[in-house]
């Protein structure tokens, strides 16, 4: 079914993607750029969707850096494509130049323990490419989303995570993540996107009352993980990765579901705040509302 003509234009591009990380890495990246940028203007609806996040999160910006953190979410979906290629066929002793890691030995400390180690990140734009630089370091396990709009995508994609990582589970199978966090395993989760009311709490982020899942308290109290914060950085001057690993949380979770989904927006926001360009802004973060108001995104 992968070889019906309707796959022939993603089989070209994925061949063409494979040749292209050939290039120089700086070279990739100037190519990303350029990739991107049109995007700005020929995603008409994507483009409203980051301005209305940035409204909402950073309403204080100025309108220059405001309109630079819009291109750069742009320019960086065109480099995230060709991060993409190099975490999936990238060759190791290549990709070791790329990365920097910072307090990964707070992750080997929690992974020691035996108990399994959420390693909670979110959605950088660089996401991608930091996993296959820390697994190396630290084995773990992911949780996606599956690409069900076009199966021959998911299935390289699949494949390629299969391949680097200790294995990848689906975002709904809960109980894979549970299997892997009791095995002892470190396993990658990222929160940070709005899947409707159910199994969510409203808890702040950017200050504004967001659904977000309360999975990350549940998967620690039912298995007793260590929760260990994560997010890569993609470096400013196209020189590779900073990827920083924070140390393990202490009194989590608590008895509070609120406070715990509050306490993971907060190491997000932090993030988010610090590098606002790399964030994935793209997301209807703030699609489910308390007070049943109209969509923000209309």
């Amino acid at each position: 079914m992968l070889l019906a003509p309707r796959h022939w234009p993603t089989w070209l591009a994925l061949g063409l993607l494979r040749l292209l990380i050939r290039l120089p890495y700086r070279t990739q990246m100037r190519l990303g750029r350029a990739l991107g940028r049109p995007l700005m203007h020929l995603l008409a609806r994507r483009r409203h969707i980051v301005e209305v996040n940035l409204d909402l999160c950073l309403p204080d910006l100025p309108t220059e850096q405001r309109e630079r953190i819009i291109r750069a979410q742009f320019e960086g979906m065109g480099m995230a494509l060709f991060e993409s290629g190099l975490a999936w066929w990238g060759r190791p002793e290549r990709l070791a130049r790329l990365g920097t890691l910072h307090g990964i030995e707070h992750l080997h400390n929690a992974a020691a323990l035996g108990r399994g180690v959420i390693l909670l990140s979110c959605h950088m734009l660089s996401l991608e490419i930091g996993g296959r630089l820390l697994a190396p370091q630290q084995p773990f396990q992911v949780m996606y989303k599956e690409q069900r709009k076009n199966p021959l995508f998911e299935a390289v994609m699949s494949t390629a995570r299969r391949t680097h990582y200790i294995r990848a589970v689906q975002r709904h199978d809960v109980r894979g993540m549970l299997r892997g966090l009791r095995e002892g395993l470190v396993c990658w989760y990222a929160p940070d996107q709005d899947f409707g009311e159910k199994n969510a709490v409203y808890a702040p982020f950017f200050g504004v009352p967001t659904a977000t899942v309360t999975a990350t308290s549940r998967f620690a109290r039912m298995t007793g993980a260590r929760v260990v914060p994560y997010y890569p950085v993609r470096r400013a001057d196209d020189s590779g990765y900073d990827l920083y690993i924070l140390p393990a949380w202490e009194h989590f979770p608590s008895d509070d579901e609120v406070a715990d989904a509050t306490r993971v927006n907060q190491f997000i926001e932090a993030a988010v705040r610090e590098h606002p360009e790399q964030y994935l802004w793209l997301h209807r973060r703030f699609r489910s509302r308390p007070d049943g108001g109209p969509d923000r995104y209309a």
